[in-house]
């Protein structure tokens, strides 16, 4: 076990730095941080000024290796916009996106793995048509225009809950629901095609006929089995808790790292850019290690085959 989690956790380190280094140079390639922040008619001696000021003239492998100095110190420096320091900026934003995406983590979990689960044991049937039609739905409809359908609704329409802001809890609930009905259709889905993968295989057959229980084949054969591809869908999921309400944020004004990431690419802010590549990067990394944690627990074959 201790050789395949360091496998895995090495491949995870190679993962991060090749994430950070292209985000570096696909910033540094892109445009110019002066002109975006200084504006075009901005002098060339106030351009020169700026560039010297953030480092920006220095060689590019210059500022890599300061860089990659600062991610190891955990020192992003301050922001290019307003000069205020970008952990402090970043750190700030980090508990107003968990407020949306975690409620809505514990929605994808109580509603789509039993969904799928019960669509998959009633295969044909009307609720797992009922579910299906609803899984394809919430999937295929994007997140952006189910936020706008449901803002029309509830918020134009009905006037029950704000349609933007974070001036009360109230506010948060329409992000939510949003977030929770996808993440839930995609959950659904998935874990129905698990389980009827598992329900396919010969020793549930064979477990069937030798007089097990139905009940007792689900919860000790096809349930366990099924739970080992589901995971690979919930470490996504958790490993989205930053990054993966940006076009939520943007839908509903929601003051959080969504939101600061898509103004500070707007305003070619690269430190606090960096900073937030860095924070997702490593979000996705830990969420991938802890998967593969859950291989190895639920699976030790896997565990094995990486140390042979």
């Amino acid at each position: 076990m201790a050789r395949y989690l360091s496998t895995r956790l090495a491949r995870a380190l190679l993962t991060a730095l090749m994430v950070v280094t292209f985000a570096f140079f696909i910033l540094r390639l892109t445009g110019d941080p002066a002109l975006e922040i200084l504006g075009n008619e901005a002098s060339p001696q106030a351009l020169a000024a700026f560039r010297a000021e953030w480092g920006l003239d220095q060689p590019l492998w210059t500022q890599f290796l300061y860089y990659l100095h600062a991610v190891v110190t955990g020192n992003f420096g301050q922001s290019m916009r307003d000069g205020r320091p970008v952990l402090e900026m970043v750190a700030g934003r980090i508990p107003i996106t968990l407020a949306i995406t975690l409620p809505a983590l514990v929605i994808n979990l109580a509603i789509g793995i039993p969904a799928g689960v019960y669509a998959a044991l009633h295969r044909g049937s009307g609720v797992d048509r009922v579910v299906m039609v609803g899984a394809v739905a919430g999937f295929t409809v994007p997140t952006y225009v189910l936020g706008m359908l449901l803002v029309l609704l509830l918020s134009v329409w009905l006037k029950w809950l704000p349609s933007g802001g974070a001036q009360s809890w109230t506010s948060g609930i329409l992000p939510v629901v949003t977030l929770g009905i996808n993440g839930s259709a995609v959950l659904a889905r998935f874990v129905r095609s698990a389980m009827l993968e598992v329900l396919g295989q010969p020793y549930i057959r064979t477990a069937s006929a030798k007089g097990m229980s139905w009940r007792r084949v689900v919860h000790h054969h096809a349930l366990p089995n099924a739970a080992i591809p589901t995971v690979t869908v919930v470490g996504f999921m958790i490993g989205g808790l930053i990054s993966g309400a940006v076009i939520v944020e943007s839908v509903f004004s929601w003051p959080g790292i969504g939101q600061l990431l898509v103004v500070s690419v707007v305003a070619r802010d690269v430190a606090v850019v960096q900073c937030l590549l860095f924070l997702v990067t490593v979000t996705m990394v830990v969420s991938n290690i802890l998967v593969d944690i859950a291989y190895g627990l639920l699976d030790p074959r896997m565990a094995k085959e990486a140390n042979t």
